[in-house]
Formats: structure tokens, C-alpha cells, sequence
């Protein structure tokens, strides 16, 4: 081993960084001399490592691969959790529901109740939202032959969309509840009270006329009411909102924003457009006599 003097040490590290600094400074002017020869050495030195660090990837591939098991297993456990409570309160209310549906079939077999009629159907794809003369509503698809008259019920899977309110040989307009020519006759589930829900040509309608002293509360269930003839009774409509100033707006259960497919349900009702073929005047005379 050569041992070397104290001075000769002091001397190579005072050497030392003004070497380091002069190799960087002809590297920098061999980079700007010449950068294809400089890519070209980044690139063989690329090529030279690429294997390792495929082979470094590999087993750091398979830790976070292990890493992302152990987090998806926790995820597992609280989701289990959560469906373990949710079915338990699943089953309560299936106790509820076949206790009232056998308490429900009690009381038509005493009342003996007349079940009304099943209504018929039409299925069709919503293909614009141009609303046209209103603000709100959609166009449908429907195809010659199809039987749409005025005033028949659209819902989507969820709840009430609204009604026809024109009609062409192969399409229909459906109104929708968000526009402001809406009026719907609703109940609230809870309270048993009547009010109106109206359009405002915003996402959400109001409800308006419940009665004194009967505020609605905040997620009570809004169902459609028969009066007038207009709707049957019972279809979803929406929830009770309570926004700021005490305005009572309904979210609605259909997905009015993301319609695709709409069912068209004839009831046999007559309260919101005549029959077709009979005028209006007609029928208004019909009904005073």
C-alpha cells in the first residue's frame, strides 16, 4: 500500500474540486459542440441500464402490487361492514313490508276492494331535449302506428318524468315537472295533505298550496294525487327540500337530467287533454250536464 506524505493529500484535495469543475465544464462544452454525439451517449447509457432497471421493476412491480392487496382488503373489511348492516336493516323492513302487505290483503278482502285496472304501456328513447315552445322537455322517438294520445303519463325507472303534451307521426313531446307550465296535484306521504307542485324551469319544481299549519318536512315523499282526473294516484314524484327564505322545493326521483328511456302509460284518464276527436268545449259542456 503506498502511503503518501501529508503535504502530497493536501495538495491532491486542494485538486480536487478544481478538477471536478473543469471535468463538468469541458463535458458542458462537449454537450453544446455537439448534441447528437451527446444524445447519443445519454442514450447508450439508457440502453445499458434499461435491463436492470427491468429487473428492479419486477419485484418493486410485485411489493405495490402487495401493497395495493393489504389496502383492498381493509376497503373489503369496512365494505363488509357496511352490507352486514345494510342487510340487517334490509330484513327489518321485510318484516314491516310482509306484516303490511298481509295486513294490506286483509283489509281489500273485508273492504272488498276493486283493484284498478292495469294500465298499458309504451316504451320510447328520448332523442333531443329541445324544448321547443317550453323550456322544459324532451322529444321521443315513437315510430309510426304507436298508440300516444294528449296527456298521458311519462315516467323513467325512478318516478314521474311528466306527460304529452304533442303529438307528430313518428315522435312526441313530453312536458317534463321542471317546467314552468307544470302543475301536478300531489299528496305528501307522510302528512296525508294536498298541495300543488310547480315548475319553475330550474332543476328543481315548489311545492305550493299545502295547507296552513301543515309545513312539509325536509325528505318526506311527494306521490301524485287523482284529482282532477289529471294523474293517478300514487306515482313518485319527488322529495321534500326546505331551501333558504323557508321555499319548499322537491328533488325529483326520475333522473330528469340523464333521461334515455321513457315509458308512456295510458290510465284512461281524460283531466288533463280531451280525448282525441272531441273538442275541448265539448267536454266541458259534457261535464256540466
Amino acid at each position: 500500500m503506498i502511503r503518501l506524505s501529508i503535504p502530497v493529500r493536501q495538495a491532491l484535495a486542494k485538486l480536487t474540486l478544481p478538477v471536478l469543475i473543469a471535468a463538468a465544464f469541458v463535458l458542458m462544452l462537449l454537450g453544446k459542440a455537439d448534441t447528437v454525439l451527446a444524445e447519443r451517449a445519454r442514450m447508450a447509457l439508457a440502453d445499458a441500464l434499461a435491463p436492470l432497471f427491468g429487473v428492479l421493476a419486477e419485484p418493486l412491480g410485485a411489493v405495490r402490487a402487495a401493497a395495493d392487496g393489504i389496502g383492498e382488503l381493509f376497503t373489503l373489511h369496512e365494505e363488509n361492514a357496511r352490507l352486514r348492516a345494510e342487510n340487517e336493516r334490509l330484513r327489518q323492513w321485510q318484516t314491516v313490508a310482509l306484516a303490511l302487505d298481509a295486513e294490506n290483503a286483509s283489509l281489500k278482502a273485508n273492504l272488498h276492494w276493486i283493484p284498478d285496472p292495469p294500465a298499458s304501456y309504451v316504451t320510447a328513447r328520448v332523442v333531443a331535449d329541445a324544448g321547443g315552445v317550453y323550456a322544459r322537455a324532451v322529444l321521443l322517438s315513437t315510430g309510426p302506428g304507436t298508440r300516444i294520445a294528449k296527456g298521458q303519463v311519462a315516467l323513467d325507472d325512478r318516478g314521474l318524468v311528466g306527460r304529452v303534451t304533442e303529438l307528430g307521426a313518428r315522435s312526441a313531446r313530453v312536458l317534463l315537472i321542471t317546467d314552468m307550465n307544470s302543475r301536478i296535484p300531489v299528496i305528501l306521504e307522510s302528512s296525508r295533505a294536498h298541495a300543488i307542485v310547480a315548475g319553475t324551469d330550474g332543476p328543481r319544481p315548489r311545492l305550493m298550496y299545502w295547507p296552513e299549519g301543515q309545513m312539509p318536512a325536509e325528505g318526506e315523499r311527494v306521490v301524485t294525487s287523482a284529482e282532477a282526473n289529471a294523474f293517478p294516484a300514487g306515482l313518485p314524484v319527488g322529495t321534500v327540500h326546505v331551501a333558504g327564505g323557508n321555499v319548499v322545493e322537491i328533488v325529483p326521483a326520475a333522473r330528469l337530467n340523464r333521461l334515455e328511456i321513457v315509458r308512456i302509460f295510458d290510465y284512461g284518464l281524460h283531466g288533463i287533454a280531451p280525448p282525441e276527436g272531441q273538442p275541448a268545449r265539448l267536454q266541458a259542456a259534457d261535464r256540466r250536464h
